[in-house]
């Protein structure tokens, strides 16, 4: 299974990304909204219809309920391998995939030493398309996907065709084509394609969300999110991934937003993107790409050898913005930058009619609860106002949170979430739909860019007319679980 090498930049891609973007009068018409539609680009806004008898909507279609998940892994490296004694926890693994046999036997050794299943997975490990065999098992209910990007589509597509349900490590795919096709192969198959957003389950997006429904917030207007990571090293340049270099290729051949949905994602559900609101239009702006060479050539752990030299020339500016209009309105920023000393950041808030939240910051002010002089509420007060709106599932689930961790305990109960509404026979929280619009601005921020003009682009609705009504979301009380109550 060949992959294509996609988005070749042109030199004037290359030449013309960056500064050139900025330029104050282009990015002020396409901010305020005001670009012409001749600048609108059709290509996207284009929606296939649904092949009548083959593809219906999976907006309100539940799992068929499970006594127990069965969950096959595909990719155990640097994400993956710290996620498998989480789905050891709450599910039985019955298959382990990695490109490196050592990676596989070490994750059937971690999970068998936890004493909750008697059998042994089954690993496969002979060579890159070996997945292909895992995906053909009838003991698997659930593959969980953790590889390079590229590999994230046809892994994931494999999955559903051989009648499993699938959740995708960020992003499901890089590319709108294949975006539309996991769609449309989820709504011909019947299964379910998830991206597994951990943030959308972190406490404080969690207690964000609970607020926004509650009205706190009144009128919602604006949010913002994104991620501001400085990957330099040891992501990029010191070997953290295997295969080492796979990440930062992806900066030599899209100049795009690469991976926002960890702020993006929890935002969008407070604004009901696809039940009741969904993204419109989008436009995007970078700074040059200067750090990644800066960083290669001035860090002495980078030496002559290092694989980086062979790269081709990085095209992906360091620092993106993007602007989503929404049907309704509303207004959604979205920031990316991974190639610049910075702290971590999501860049999350929540502004409305009645106040205004700002996650990474801690930091609230409400006129409904009297907020009148211009003072952001912060440490105590800040945090006893967050605490009122807890969500259920935080208090149920802290002392397996706390003892499986990851991200503060948010990557268990994330897993836990999905493995239950799999058991329970619920719909999914984060959908094949949600999955794609949040995704597809990696590829229409490239586009939005391409060619060395801000224009803005049609974001596609791939519900297909499905959008409008609410459905449950992360809103749905605490079911009765035997799991849980037991």
């Amino acid at each position: 299974m060949a992959l294509p090498h996609r988005y070749r930049p042109s030199r004037r891609d290359v030449i013309r990304t960056g500064a050139a973007l900025g330029a104050a009068a282009g990015f002020g018409a396409a901010a305020t909204g005001a670009a012409a539609a001749s600048d609108v680009a059709d290509d996207t806004r284009r929606e296939p219809p649904r092949i009548k008898g083959r593809e219906r909507s999976m907006a309100e279609v539940p799992f068929e309920g499970f006594e127990q998940v069965r969950v096959g892994l595909i990719g155990v490296g640097q994400r993956g391998g710290g996620q498998d004694v989480r789905w050891g926890a709450v599910s039985t693994v019955t298959a382990v995939c990695d490109i490196r046999p050592d990676r596989v036997s070490r994750t059937i050794g971690r999970i068998m030493a936890q004493g909750f299943q008697d059998v042994e997975p089954v690993g496969y490990s002979n060579g890159e398309e070996d997945f292909l065999n895992l995906v053909k098992r009838d003991d698997i209910d659930l593959i969980y996907v953790a590889t390079p990007w590229e590999w994230h589509y046809p892994q994931a597509k494999a999955a559903m065709e051989h009648g499993k349900h699938v959740a995708v490590e960020l992003p499901i795919s890089p590319h709108l084509d294949e975006i539309w096709d996991l769609v449309r192969t989820s709504e011909r198959t019947g299964k379910h394609c998830m991206l597994l957003e951990n943030v959308n389950y972190f406490r404080p997006e969690l207690r964000m969300f609970n607020m926004a429904k509650a009205g706190v917030f009144g009128e919602l207007q604006h949010a913002s999110g994104g991620y501001v990571h400085d990957l330099r090293w040891p992501y990029f340049f010191g070997g953290a991934y295997y295969p080492e270099y796979w990440r930062r290729h992806w900066q030599t051949r899209m100049n795009a937003l690469h991976y926002p949905m960890h702020g993006l994602g929890p935002v969008s559900a407070a604004l009901d993107i696809n039940r009741g609101d969904r993204f419109d239009e989008l436009v995007a702006v970078s700074s040059p790409p200067m750090n990644l060479a800066l960083f290669r050539e001035n860090d002495p752990r980078v030496g002559p050898d290092h694989s980086s030299w062979q790269d081709d020339e990085y095209i992906s500016g360091d620092r993106h913005t993007a602007l989503i209009k929404t049907v309704n309105g509303r207004m959604i920023r979205v920031e990316h930058d991974v190639n610049s000393p910075h702290p971590y950041s999501r860049e999350t808030t929540l502004t409305g009619s009645g106040g205004v939240v700002e996650l990474d910051n801690a930091r609230i002010y409400l006129e409904s609860l009297g907020h009148d002089n211009h003072t952001w509420r912060t440490g105590s007060a800040y945090n006893a106002i967050m605490a009122e709106h807890d969500h259920w599932l935080w208090p149920a689930l802290e002392d397996l949170a706390d003892q499986y961790g990851g991200h503060g305990g948010g990557d268990f109960i994330a897993i836990f979430r999905l493995v239950q509404l799999m058991r329970l026979g619920m719909t999914p929280d984060i959908d094949v739909y949600d999955s794609a619009a949040w995704c597809s601005v990696v590829p229409l921020s490239h586009d939005s860019m391409k060619g060395g003009r801000i224009k803005s682009v049609k974001v596609p609705d791939f519900t297909r007319g499905y959008w409008e009504d609410p459905r449950p979301t992360f809103d749905r009380e605490r079911p009765e679980d035997p799991w849980l109550d037991g």
